[in-house]
């Protein structure tokens, strides 16, 4: 039996992979930690909150006085560490709060696992840290240049993405210095359920259903490589279970698509499901999707400052070393994951209004 703290696990990509481990491992115990930032959603957990090993903590991963004393209450032997600052325009315009979270939080955390684990006659027999990191560490990739590999030379190109690779330089700096049983993942870009509406995939679907401007950075010709939510997790549970202690794993989803085309598919999409579904049409009666026309609303905007051309994972390494292989293929996890915000209509209602916040307010005021 595992015993997991999993920090930022109220945000996407954590939430999912809590949810996927309370599936899969029942019997371990998972601690979330999250400070419920903007993008820490309470409603995000409500999957699990009545299982029997769940427990949810509301905190700072820089509050180390906190952190050291959930190791020692919950006797954790794993972390996995999502907890982040993440969005790149939101680090043009203010850096500082990555340089904290994701830097200095991570050192917090660090220093708790090595007291806990490396300088205590109570540490576990095999502990472990999973640091969850991202592809926009390497920079940018031209047109025919070969994916990112596990060596390929750090290059960040945005306060988000320096901070990540501050972050994930200081993992490697504790398993070579003092022998910090270690694993980082870098992943490429994640969509699926409970994905916060700032990113491009939820925003596309959330301003169609509204009748919104789509917007598209430059020419709209940036390309990513793409990774169903649950395939991340599944990538992660391989690195815990088999990956080398120290090592390196990128996590993709062979999935590269250019801004615009996803913007094109997004659109085709709901305009098929409002064709499909009469009662759509009384639900959003201001979607040009009623008349299948949502790529009438795309609309051309200047590009950010620092824009990667291009991103794209090479995942040979945990492919062939650990057995990944994605389940899902671009085009089936769009259809979810559409499926899924026309299914949790509330959900995204009460994360555009801010009204999800409101739980966070009486319970931490």
């Amino acid at each position: 039996m595992r015993k997991l703290l999993v920090t930022g696990g109220a945000g996407f990509i954590g939430a999912n992979f809590v949810h996927y481990w309370a599936r899969h491992h029942p019997a371990d115990r998972l601690l979330v930690l999250d400070a419920l930032t903007y993008a820490g959603n309470p409603a995000n957990l409500d999957p699990v909150k009545d299982h029997a090993g769940f427990r949810f903590v509301h905190g700072d991963i820089r509050d180390g006085a906190l952190v050291d004393r959930l190791m020692r209450e919950e006797a954790i032997d794993t972390i996995v560490h999502f907890a982040a600052e993440s969005h790149v325009d939101r680090s043009i315009l203010g850096p500082d709060a990555f340089i904290e979270t994701n830097v200095i939080g991570t050192h917090t955390l660090l220093k708790a696992a090595r007291k806990a684990w490396l300088d205590s006659d109570d540490a576990p027999a095999s502990p472990r840290f999973h640091h969850v990191s991202t592809d926009e560490v390497y920079g940018s990739l031209g047109p025919t240049d070969p994916a990112f590999t596990e060596t390929t030379p750090y290059a960040p190109n945005s306060p988000y993405s320096a901070s990540k690779a501050a972050s994930d330089h200081l993992v490697r700096a504790y398993h070579h210095t003092y022998g910090l049983p270690v694993t980082t993942s870098n992943c490429s870009n994640n969509y699926g359920p409970y994905h916060f509406p700032e990113k491009l995939i939820p925003l596309l679907i959330v301003n169609i259903l509204e009748g919104k401007p789509l917007p598209v950075y430059g020419d709209g010709m940036n390309i990513r490589d793409w990774l169903y939510v649950e395939d991340h997790a599944r990538g992660i549970e391989l690195v815990l279970n088999q990956g080398r202690v120290g090592e390196v794993y990128n996590i993709g989803g062979n999935n590269e698509w250019a801004n615009i085309d996803i913007v094109k598919l997004v659109c085709q999409l709901l305009d098929e499901a409002f064709a499909h579904d009469p009662s759509l049409h009384q639900r959003f009666p201001r979607s040009p999707a009623a008349q299948n026309q949502a790529a009438s609303l795309i609309t051309y905007v200047k590009d950010r400052p620092g824009h990667d051309r291009r991103y794209a994972i090479d995942a040979h390494k945990i492919m062939s070393e650990l057995g990944y292989a994605p389940q899902e293929s671009f085009e089936t996890g769009i259809r979810k994951t559409i499926d899924w915000f026309l299914a949790n209509e509330p959900w995204w209602r009460a994360v555009m209004d801010g009204s999800y916040q409101d739980w966070v307010k009486q319970q931490y005021a």
